[in-house]
């Protein structure tokens, strides 16, 4: 089974939407970035503009590099153990799935940044992060679960 770029297509873009995010913020930016906020809102820790574009992106980077291991390794393991096509879950699903579950934390990241960089420009929180990590692991189980049935669903045919 040879790797395809599909199969880490979610990271990808969401290190691309970080990276136009980065650029088109940059400029935006005071000298010193409150990167870190209380319970109310207000902010309590500060770093260059520089290092807080570095430590968001550096993340996005690692993330996707390890998406892309994750996959071409489960690629190379599948063709040495011989594995065939014939089997009721379709290998190219299942590396897909696990190569792009990755951008979950890389979208948690990307709205930390984009959080971050809202308030130090424009003076205002997209909205509390509590309440999008909420949202993201609703949908993150919302959509394993349909992955299961799915599954099981193909097992019992």
């Amino acid at each position: 089974m040879p790797f395809r770029w599909s199969y880490i297509v979610a990271p990808l873009a969401i290190l691309l939407l970080s990276v136009i995010l980065s650029a088109y913020f940059y400029h935006l930016l005071p000298a010193e970035v409150a990167t870190h906020f209380e319970l109310d809102g207000t902010p309590d820790r500060w770093l260059s503009r520089e290092m807080t574009v570095v430590l968001m992106l550096m993340p996005q980077f690692l993330l996707v590099l390890v998406a892309a291991a994750l996959a071409w390794g489960i690629t190379k393991l599948g063709i040495s153990s011989g594995q065939t096509g014939n089997t009721w879950a379709k290998p190219e699903r299942i590396v897909s799935f696990m190569g792009n579950l990755v951008a979950l934390p890389q979208l948690i990241v990307c709205f930390a940044m984009l959080d971050i960089f809202s308030y130090n420009s424009y003076q205002t929180h997209i909205m509390p992060m509590w309440i999008f990590l909420l949202a993201i692991a609703g949908l993150a189980t919302i959509a394993l679960g349909i992955f299961v049935v799915f599954i099981f669903a193909r097992a019992r045919r």
